[in-house]
């Protein structure tokens, strides 16, 4: 499964730009995940918009994850989708993505541990630090990032007030990837990016 080291999430609480212009900045800067999410939006919009993005993600050989909408994802054949805690149970969007990408968001070692024996083919956890961008709960920091590293054998991609100053950091505790919103996001998409990859590049070396 492609990771390539950072994940961006587009969020339109922190743009105001489309998710289409969101996704191309952060292609054309290099970065090959997007996943989508979009809370606010009706499911008809939320389909409209992964079509787009399945084309452009396409265009980028990138990968397109859908939020919270197995089936939406399956329809436009998009790579995956990624489940909260409170979204359809694992095992009922397996039967509708079956041998596509399945992420799940957790926050304990318990919901990591529960993820990976349901057969996620990744983990979301965090937040690792303080984030603005949605309600998760308290930070969970670096020491349980490295607990949870230690006990799960699934990639494991950290989200949850990433920036350049600490990815490095949450790198060096076992993430294979970092998920970012709101520090690539705010101001020019393309530098940040930039930033985020050099670091990614220079710590995996």
């Amino acid at each position: 499964m492609y990771l390539g080291g950072l994940c961006c999430i587009t969020d339109r609480s922190i743009s105001q730009l489309s998710f289409e212009d969101m996704a191309l900045r952060a292609l054309g800067a290099g970065i090959g995940w997007i996943q989508y999410r979009d809370k606010e939006s009706s499911r008809r919009l939320i389909y409209e918009e992964s079509v787009t993005l399945r084309k452009i993600t396409r265009d980028f050989k990138a990968v397109l994850i859908v939020n919270d909408h197995a089936d939406i994802a399956y329809a436009v054949d998009a790579d995956g989708v990624h489940l909260g805690q409170d979204d359809l149970p694992l095992n009922e969007a397996r039967k509708i993505m079956k041998q596509k990408i399945i992420g799940i968001s957790t926050h304990s070692m318990e919901q990591a541990k529960e993820a990976e024996k349901m057969g996620a083919d990744y983990i979301g956890f965090g937040p690792v630090f303080h984030t603005s961008t949605k309600d998760a709960g308290n930070p969970k920091g670096l020491d349980m990032l490295r607990e949870i590293r230690r006990e799960i054998r699934i990639p494991v991609i950290a989200i949850g007030g990433i920036t350049p100053d600490n990815v490095r950091a949450v790198l060096a505790e076992g993430a294979d990837a970092v998920a970012v919103a709101s520090a690539l996001l705010r101001g020019d998409i393309g530098k940040n990016a930039g930033m985020f990859l050099d670091i990614i590049r220079l710590t995996n070396q």
